[in-house]
């Protein structure tokens, strides 16, 4: 049930006297409530709760980092602008600026992002009047007939016609409105850091696939070179078989061997083209217009300081969609609470109404309205203390989905720093190994061709390098990985500032801005 008090005024008769409508300025009378209304309005209050971040709790130092100690997080010095330069491969840094402007998925979160500013618009747009004009004329035969029934001389054509504007206006006395416009901006900023985050995914995932390209091209060298060695050992087991010097089992064991290596060496082709057409696709291009030339020369690992632990929160776009997300969810609180107070509406018109429709425009047609209403709903079976509930609910989800973000921010970065100390102690070990695999593999053709071994032991050897500068590479392949992952970990170039969606002249797009700028370009 709801009560729907109202006070109104209102004038709808022709003024008589055109010299005092003309001193009220006609059309201008209404406008004398103007100023009352945005008292109203300015002094209006704003229900629901203020929005505070809640705290979380935030290590001093990393623990992979040991002997680090708290520090001011501004002279922290993180990733900044264009991070992939820092690998200094060329490829990353033609094609890296390529993912603002071309990715899809980044595209699809700034086609996204436009919406929610847009919805800021929608929103912003209620705290306004609504100001329309209606204009009217009709032609009618109107009956001559009177009480008594008898006609007095036949029908009578009647034209009439009105032109008045009209104008209405709902109060946001308790702040719904404001709360909505504050709910849609926070949703906006949250879809902003979404697009940074979408951004920064796809050229961590480009990194990615490059650093697995020059990995993979590094291990074809690796695999002709080890092809190449082996048809050499063919050739000296092969005479020595001619010469019947050695059993043919050390011959099929060379062929074997060979044979293997040339496999591993095809198959990795179809790697090499996997990557290349991921590369593509992640700068919105075709595979097949695409074509890298084979280079192994691996990136170079950076040098990445991690900063400290609380400066995750201001540069990682995850966690300001995750922060934002929940000041959004505030505000519903605020929208939800502001259903329990009445609404205040008002209305006004403003025009000409004239019959017969000549002189419509005359002063003496002028007339106008005003009117004011207030809507109040006395019970509801629960529904606005649900939809509070609701709000309070999501927010509180929203709270838990910002902490367990963070959480989730610190263990990444925790995980890629152990893993590049970790890796950088294992690459040690094995640039050891793969010396000693090769003066191993040297020794033992050396003592075959003496006669001392067999061939088994040759292949044996032989197998154990091969294995071993693979394994090699796989570590600095993994330790390249871990870097790009560090840097993504970290927020990549992300200032972490965020437009102020509730005013959206303040809220530009640089077409030409960097990957890293804080408004992504346009994706195309």
């Amino acid at each position: 049930m709801k009560i729907h008090p109202t006070v109104s005024v209102s004038v709808s008769d022709f003024i008589s006297d055109p010299v005092s409508s003309m001193n009220d300025r006609a059309g201008l009378r209404p406008l004398r409530f103007v100023p009352l209304c945005l008292a109203l309005l300015m002094s209006g209050c704003m229900v629901g709760p203020e929005y505070h971040r809640p705290q979380v709790n935030v290590p001093a130092q990393w623990k992979e980092l040991p002997g680090w100690t708290q520090a001011d997080p501004s002279a922290a010095e993180g990733p900044k602008g264009e991070w992939w330069t820092a690998f200094q491969d060329p490829l990353l840094d033609e094609l890296e600026p390529l993912v603002a402007v071309s990715n899809q998925t980044v595209a699809q979160s700034y086609a996204n992002y436009q919406q929610a500013l847009a919805e800021v618009r929608v929103a912003r747009a209620s705290l306004f009047p609504t100001i329309g004009v209606t204009g009217s004329a009709t032609r009618e035969r109107a009956s001559t007939s009177t009480t008594s029934g008898f006609s007095s001389g036949g029908a009578r054509i009647v034209n009439s016609g009105s032109l008045e504007a009209n104008v209405s206006w709902t109060i946001d006395f308790w702040g719904q409105v404001r709360r909505q416009i504050e709910e849609q901006s926070a949703t906006a900023q949250a879809s902003e850091a979404t697009l940074a985050n979408a951004q920064l995914s796809e050229q961590i995932a480009l990194a990615n696939a490059v650093i697995d390209l020059r990995v993979t091209d590094a291990d074809i060298d690796l695999l002709t070179q080890t092809v190449e060695a082996y048809k050499d050992s063919l050739r000296v087991v092969s005479n020595q078989d001619t010469a019947g010097t050695v059993p043919p089992s050390d011959l099929i064991t060379a062929r074997t061997q060979l044979e293997n290596a040339q496999s591993s060496l095809i198959a990795l082709g179809v790697s090499r083209a996997q990557y290349e057409h991921a590369i593509a696709v992640l700068v919105g291009r075709n595979p097949e217009d695409m074509t890298i030339p084979h280079s192994a020369k691996l990136p170079t690992l950076p040098v990445i300081p991690a900063g400290v632990p609380s400066t995750i929160l201001q540069r990682r776009p995850d966690v300001a969609t995750a922060e934002r997300q929940m000041a959004s969810a505030n505000a519903a609180i605020g929208v939800a609470i502001a259903a329990y107070y009445p609404t205040i509406s008002l209305s006004a018109l403003d025009g000409f109404t004239q019959a017969p429709l000549a002189g419509l425009l005359h002063v003496s047609n002028y007339v106008w309205s005003l009117g004011a209403s207030a809507t109040e709903t006395v019970f509801d079976g629960g529904e606005r203390s649900g939809e509070v509930a609701v709000a309070r609910a999501s927010y509180n989800a929203a709270v838990a989905n910002y902490r367990g973000t963070v959480l989730s921010a610190f263990q990444s970065v925790e995980n890629d720093l152990s893993g590049l100390r970790i890796l950088a102690q294992q690459s040690e070990a094995l640039d050891a190994a793969v010396r000693d695999s090769i003066r191993g593999a040297q020794i033992a053709q050396n003592e075959y061709q003496a006669g001392t071994v067999d061939y088994t032991t040759v292949a044996t050897a032989q197998a154990t390098q091969l294995s071993t500068q693979q394994n090699a590479l796989t570590v600095q392949q993994s330790r390249l990985l871990d870097a790009a992952a560090l840097i993504g970990d970290l927020g990549g170039g992300w200032t972490g500032v965020l437009h102020d969606a509730g005013h959206p002249q303040q809220v530009s797009v640089d077409r030409g801005s960097s990957a890293n700028a804080n408004a992504a370009t346009p994706p195309q």
